[in-house]
């Protein structure tokens, strides 16, 4: 291939970008607030780089061309086998080794991020084993830019600086300079697909190309190494938000030595060590534990801190472009507090409380959480999720618990969560899978643990009319469980027509609506169709047990388990395992090729772990089901979101029990091992509040109220009952027993606390069959409701 005369790249604006696999071996970061960079590696290589902020990636991957320069050029990610090394425990370094299957030679690699600027060092050796191919091999470095997250107008050009070669890849403030110890020899830019780097190799195994600026496009930065002196270097990516910014910074990482800089990056880690033996509770002496750890601390933002997104890694990435990165690098509230929460149960209390301060800063005055949000807690997916915003409470009361709130007091954050659920349950825009709206078992769960837990905050301050009313609602909510959530006529297993159901549709924009669990039909998402709901079944009933809500043996609950297993159970090489619902569509499609927006969903590796918890609250040993997922890990100790459930594929794409293109690691899957693990060491489900289980397990307390609010306007009221009237504002409520002869005014009482107000009409009085007519007359601009509102004593 000639050499080009011009020095300005051709063929822009390179083919359409795309993002690369979400099968990570690895990620990694400095535990250093001053290092805000991160890394992911999958199939021997470099993928996404993010910076400033962890949920922001400027790279989709970074490797080498090996080429002897006449019969061959070798891609890292796909022409070698790859094996994955942690030298050192406790720390999120790595060494990768790529072996040429020919025999030849191999690349032995080791990865960090600088530990107190933006940078990424690669510190490489190549190894000749044919001693034929002594001094004949070169060595390329490529890297694909995605700055600020986009493979698009992308701009690149040389940069000489202070004596070095490097190459410089931008796009408005964010700036990103690849360079190597010692010097690059060669350097080119270009589009993909026209003039990149790996285009020119393949053509004729040599580097013809040396493009000195690419402007607006799809890049590709290639530079040959200089290995005349040697065949050990460090290749290094610094970032910054200017030229000289990230030029200089990767330069001074470039004057430490390599061995020292990892000194470093290892004593900090280290800080991250305490003495808790966990070893004989897993399968493997605690060696995932340890990972899992560090895999969680990884995920929290730097210049946002208490903010973790739920995966480094795109699910599917290799399908899509820059308009669909995918909703893992959001921070989803129930995600972070699923991370937070096993974080403490393995004794660390400061990323937690940095969490629940992060949440009570995010936190809408009316005590609303975004489905999810950036770091910088922006809210970006517009649903209303009643389990997330519920989330706090949980999260506060078990740092209360352990004593990890330190000066902090979350008071406010607790009491705004409790009066959103009280005034906008128990229907939830969406559960926790984020598809349905409707009365959901773990949503319930949640609220009624939630509000609990809210209730120990105020008697803990002697409010005990604050306790009452938050225990008056939760007990309500509890009392109504079964009828909200399950079906007396199931067919999924002969014998057994009781049980709980995924959800009982609900529009939460209809109050007066009252489905009926046995009749309504329920659509799913991703191409699963319409089905009765009372036929789809999922195990977040589960979480009524591990909240402490319901016993393990409890019959209801027994015979859940047993529709639950005949439905979804899937028995994998590495133990058992269970897909979220019947129909479910996010997942893997049946011949392997990625999910497209309909698919199968797959097994889900956090079920594994629900069920140990399950078993552990049953009093069983849940070891068998910490053993399979550490088994369900890859070669690097990730865990994935979903497993391949179904024979292996003939091309070897999927194989049973391994991960699916699903997000890898997923910081739920790690979290829910970290969980189970302390959970077995305790002998007690680390999630149940005890508050919860003595009220409604070991000495249940009946309701003594119904609620009615606006948005759940109850249409019959048990006779002996109270019905309890709650609004957003001040009224006085009118109401008839006989048809508005005769009627009586109450005024609402004002709670300062909860901010609401509330009334109980005197019903325990009234006969079965009396209908009550009732509306109102607000303070605010002394006007009347203009309608009429009802309920029945049954």
């Amino acid at each position: 291939m000639s050499h080009p005369s011009s020095s300005i790249a051709f063929g822009a604006p390179g083919i359409e970008p795309r993002w690369t696999s979400s099968a990570k071996i690895g990620v990694g970061t400095a535990y250093s607030s001053s290092s805000n960079v991160w890394f992911t590696l999958s199939h021997g290589i470099v993928n996404e780089i993010y910076y400033p902020h962890v949920d922001l990636p400027n790279t989709r991957d970074l490797q080498f061309l090996i080429s002897d320069g006449e019969t061959f050029c070798h891609q890292e990610s796909t022409d070698m086998d790859h094996e994955v090394e942690y030298p050192e425990e406790n720390v999120l370094f790595y060494r990768l080794i790529n072996r040429d299957r020919g025999g030849r030679y191999r690349i032995i690699k080791e990865i960090l991020g600088e530990p107190h600027s933006p940078v990424l060092l690669v510190h490489t050796k190549l190894e000749i084993l044919d001693p034929s191919y002594e001094g004949k091999l070169r060595m390329y470095v490529l890297l694909a830019p995605h700055v600020k997250g986009t493979g698009r107008n992308n701009n690149a050009r040389w940069e000489d600086v202070g004596g070095r070669n490097l190459l410089h890849a931008y796009r408005e403030e964010i700036h990103l300079m690849l360079g190597c110890h010692p010097d690059f020899s060669k350097r080119s830019v270009g589009f993909v697909g026209a003039s990149d780097g790996w285009r020119d190799l393949m053509d004729n195994f040599q580097m013809d190309w040396e493009f000195q600026s690419a402007v607006d496009g799809n890049l590709a930065l290639t530079a040959e190494v200089d290995l005349t002196d040697g065949l050990e270097f460090t290749v290094g990516v610094g970032f910054g938000y200017s030229q000289q910014s990230a030029s200089t910074q990767l330069l001074q990482a470039f004057a430490t030595p390599f061995d020292q800089l990892k000194k470093r990056y290892f004593e900090q880690w280290q800080r991250t060590r305490n003495d808790m033996d966990l070893a004989s509770h897993t399968g493997d002496g605690a060696s995932m534990v340890r990972l899992s750890k560090c895999v969680l601390l990884a995920h929290e933002d730097k210049i946002f801190p208490g903010a973790s997104v739920a995966s480094l890694s795109i699910p599917w990435g290799e399908i899509k472009d820059d308009s669909d990165r995918g909703g893992y690098h959001l921070v989803w509230t129930r995600d972070m507090v699923h991370t937070a929460t096993a974080l403490l149960a393995c004794g660390e209390t400061e990323s937690p409380l940095r969490a629940l301060i992060w949440l009570s800063c995010v936190q809408a005055p009316d005590g609303c959480l975004p489905q999810n949000s950036g770091i910088n807690g922006a809210p970006y997916w517009q649903a209303i999720q009643l389990d997330e915003v519920a989330a706090p409470i949980l999260l506060a009361w078990r740092l209360l618990q352990h004593d990890a709130l330190r000066d902090f007091d979350p008071r406010t954050v607790v009491f705004r969560a409790a009066r959103f659920l009280i005034l906008n349950g128990p229907v939830t825009g969406q559960e926790r899978w984020e598809e349905n709206a409707g009365y959901s078992p773990s949503t319930l769960a949640s609220l009624i643990a939630g509000l609990v837990g809210a209730a120990e905050f105020a008697s803990r301050q002697d409010d005990d009319e604050t306790a009452r009313i938050l225990l008056d609602h939760a007990d309500w909510l509890e009392a109504n469980l079964e009828k909200w959530t399950t079906t007396k006529c199931g067919e999924l297993l002969e014998g057994t027509p009781k049980h709980y159901i995924r959800i009982t549709p609900a529009d939460p924009g209809d109050p007066v609506a009252s489905p009926d669990p046995d009749t309504v039909e329920i659509h799913i998402a991703n191409g699963g169709g319409i089905h009765p709901a009372r036929n789809v079944i999922s195990g977040d009933f589960l979480q009524l047990v591990r909240l402490g809500i319901r016993d393990a043996s409890d019959p209801l609950i027994v015979d859940s388990i047993a529709v639950l297993d005949h439905v979804l159970k899937r028995e994998l090489p590495q133990g058992p395992s269970w897909r979220r619902y019947n129909h479910d569509g996010y997942g893997q499609n049946p011949d392997g090729t990625a999910f497209d927006g309909t698919g199968e969903g797959r097994c889900w590796v956090i079920l594994t772990g629900e069920r140990g918890h399950y078993e552990l609250a049953a009093g069983k040993d849940p070891l068998p089901f910490i053993q399979a997922i550490e088994d369900f890990a890859n070669e690097g100790g990730m865990l994935p979101e979903q497993l391949w459930d179904a024979e292996d594929l003939p091309d070897g794409k999927m194989k049973m029990g391994a991960p699916t293109g699903s997000a890898m690691p997923l910081c739920w899957s790690h979290a829910e091992y970290l969980a189970l693990v302390n959970s077995r060491r305790n002998g007690v489900c680390f999630d149940r509040m005890e508050p919860v289980y003595q009220r409604y397990v070991a000495n249940r307390v009946a309701a003594s109220v119904s609620i009615w609010t606006l948005s759940h306007q109850l249409q019959s009221v048990d006779p002996g009952q109270k019905m309890r009237v709650v609004l957003d504002q001040a009224a006085m409520v009118r109401f008839s027993t006989n048809d508005w002869n005769t009627h009586t005014d109450l005024e609402l009482v004002y709670h300062e606390t909860l901010d609401l107000w509330w009334v109980d009409l005197p019903t325990s009085e009234l006969k079965s069959g009396t209908l009550v007519r009732f509306t109102f007359c607000w303070k605010q601009g002394n006007h009347w409701e203009n309608r009429n509102f009802h309920f029945v004593l049954r």
